[in-house]
């Protein structure tokens, strides 16, 4: 038994040092272009709001359809107060209390019991197509929200791809920048051991520990714009930016180009621009709610109601209690047509105002598919500049890197000075940083590209 407990122990040390190793595998998951931009569909607030107002606009559609039910009200009244009138007739108003009967040549204030209920059904029978254009205009606003939540989607997956590609650089940024830090450590450590052989004096060594020291301020700053991007990156994808690893295993972004075969620009399902479209059938639409609003209407209208007195039918006041019961019913049905015989005014005007904003609605479309020709055509333009650059740069890199290694050499030797030495290293850092900025851009026009043609969906999905 004490063998056991002592093999239990032994393995304690093993777990806590396997423990660490877990957490660090599970920091260093890398996150791939496609994973964003799924954990940011998923995580954002902002689609989580424009997803509940599809689902309110869709609600809406329900409530419509409802509200051609037919509408049945139950009324029921216990009233008590004087019975006086006069013949004649006069308007109704909702502050002047009716009064039935108790015609007589004197005013009698005797208190009387009465007691009403009644049970109306109203139904539109007919009303020309009223029904169908209000539901038609309702499935409208759901089309609208839908393109509003897809709008935003697409939005979002352009921003997190631009966030991708720019970490990317700034981290092959971060490289160039260690590789600059290791030079000035090398030209730093050869300039002190010349200098302790006493064959260079002691102001070149002070001069490589500044340059050395300024090389370690770029390398900080440039860490610093890192962490900031992700940390952009997590408020979009929800994923903590110290765990934002950026996959890069499947693909050499500095060196090849992925594989993309655009398709023509989709001015049918861009999300950019389907909104607009969704926009303008509001307003057509509601043209059709306008015009048939003001077209007659029949009514089918039924109607049961009972009523109570204290006062009988020959002006006799009974007790009180012998109103609150129910003595006489009656029912009611009939079929009504109604027009408004001045409505074509008002139609008019109301057609009007739609009119207006439906050519607003055009124009706004008009000018997002101008906004969409233009910044393709840029990014045309970016990417032809970027590519004609992209022959050229590695000759730049590859001259830079030779000439380095010859300056070096040369200093060693001491055939030159130490300012041509740095100049040679500033050449090469400057190549490396000019690749690596034109190769970004490249890889940003591509996106712009994607998202004014419609096919950033696909462009995503080929980075991988």
């Amino acid at each position: 038994m004490a063998t056991f407990n002592r093999r239990k122990l032994c393995w304690i040390p093993v777990i806590a040092l396997l423990f660490p190793a877990l957490s660090v595998l599970s920091q260093n998951k890398k996150y791939s272009l496609p994973s964003l931009t799924d954990s940011a569909r998923q995580y954002l607030p902002a689609l989580l709001e424009k997803q509940a107002l599809v689902q309110a606009a869709s609600a809406a559609v329900t409530d419509t359809r409802h509200s051609f039910l037919p509408k049945l009200k139950f009324t029921e009244q216990l009233n008590i107060g004087s019975d006086n009138s006069l013949a004649g007739s006069y308007f109704t108003y909702g502050i002047t209390p009716s009064t039935s009967a108790g015609v007589r040549d004197e005013n009698n204030l005797q208190a009387a019991a009465g007691n009403i209920g009644v049970l109306y059904e109203e139904y539109e029978l007919i009303n020309f197509g009223l029904n169908n254009a209000k539901v038609k205009n309702s499935q409208a606003y759901v089309g609208l929200q839908q393109a509003d939540l897809q709008r935003e989607e697409y939005l979002l997956e352009s921003s997190v791809a631009r966030l991708y590609f720019t970490i990317l650089k700034n981290q092959y940024r971060l490289n160039a920048d260690q590789q600059n830090i290791d030079r000035y450590k090398q030209i730093y450590t050869i300039i002190k051991a010349l200098t302790i052989s006493g064959i260079n004096a002691g102001a070149d060594s002070s001069l490589a520990k500044a340059e050395l020291s300024k090389t370690i301020i770029i390398y900080n700053q440039t860490l610093g714009k890192v962490n900031q991007l992700k940390e952009q990156l997590s408020f979009l994808t929800g994923i903590p930016s110290i765990r934002l690893q950026i996959d890069t295993v499947g693909h050499d972004f500095m060196h090849n180009n992925p594989a993309l075969s655009y398709l023509n620009a989709d001015t049918v399902n861009n999300p950019l621009i389907n909104y607009y479209k969704r926009y303008q059938d509001i307003f057509s639409t509601a043209d059709k709610v306008i015009r048939k609003s003001y077209l007659p209407k029949i009514l089918l209208s039924s109607s049961v109601w009972a009523r109570g007195s204290s006062i009988q039918y020959n002006d006799q006041y009974k007790p009180i209690t012998t109103g609150l019961g129910y003595q006489r019913f009656n029912y009611a049905a009939g079929i009504a047509f109604t027009y408004d015989l001045f409505s074509g005014l008002s139609r008019k005007d109301k057609l009007s105002i739609n009119r207006f904003r439906q050519q607003a609605a055009q124009a706004q479309l008009q000018q997002q598919k101008l906004a969409m020709v233009s910044a393709s055509n840029q990014a045309d333009q970016a990417l032809a500049t970027t590519e004609a650059n992209l022959h050229e740069l590695p000759v730049q890199l590859k001259a830079a890197e030779s000439t380095f290694i010859q300056k070096l050499a040369q200093y060693k030797a001491g055939i030159i000075s130490l300012i041509d030495l740095t100049n040679a290293s500033f050449v090469l850092y400057r190549s490396q940083t000019d690749f690596i900025e034109i190769r970004s851009d490249w890889y940003l026009a591509q996106v712009d590209k994607a998202v004014t043609t419609g096919n950033l969906l696909q462009f995503i999905n080929s980075i991988n």
